[in-house]
């Protein structure tokens, strides 16, 4: 299980976007995740005319380690370590390391 997932808001920790707030789109491999208009470079890239694709310069979100994002906790605001537990069913879940509190799926 995961502690980050797809859909999830997270703050960058570390790098040159750090303190931005975005929402997880996709992973990248297992350890790399691509944020919500964080971390945005600028590609120049050749024209296709076969696909109709322009040329030029278009600004696209590049991959973070997932080392360097957390997860925000809603009722606190700030950016909290992750845990999984399983609960008094045998179910697996996420918590907030701060406060204990369950992560809503």
């Amino acid at each position: 299980m995961r502690k980050i997932k797809t859909g999830d808001e997270v703050e960058v920790i570390a790098g040159k976007d750090k303190g931005k707030r975005g929402r997880v789109i996709r992973f990248r491999g297992r350890e790399r995740v691509v944020l919500e208009n964080i971390n945005l470079v600028k590609r120049h890239t050749k024209g296709n005319p076969m696909q109709n694709t322009p040329g030029g310069i278009i600004e696209k979100e590049m991959p973070l380690h997932i080392s360097n994002v957390a997860l925000v906790n809603p009722t606190t605001g700030k950016a909290s370590r992750v845990g999984i537990k399983f609960l008094e069913d045998n179910t697996k879940v996420r918590y907030f390391k701060s406060n204990g509190e369950v992560v809503a799926e």
